[in-house]
């Protein structure tokens, strides 16, 4: 995948609702524009991680599977 995150968040290992805190409490101290990759291990991430995005107007750039663990990059709106 070729995009370049400005940060990232490692939430392997964690349960629903860890990964989505940790999210909206990195997101919060990211600037508008910045792109921040988030890896979960969580399945539910793949349904919660969207909405999340959806919901705080955050631009779900790409979303990816591989070994399995979940990739996310997300642009804060």
């Amino acid at each position: 995948m070729a995009i370049k995150a400005d940060f990232q968040l490692d939430t392997s290992g964690l349960c629903c609702p860890e990964p989505v805190m940790l999210l909206h409490n990195k997101i919060r101290d990211i600037n508008a524009g910045d792109v921040l990759e988030v890896v979960a291990t969580d399945p539910s991430t793949t349904r919660d991680i969207p909405k999340f995005c959806a919901f705080l107007n955050h631009d779900l750039v790409a979303q990816d599977e591989r070994e399995q663990k979940y990739y996310y990059y997300i642009k804060k709106g």
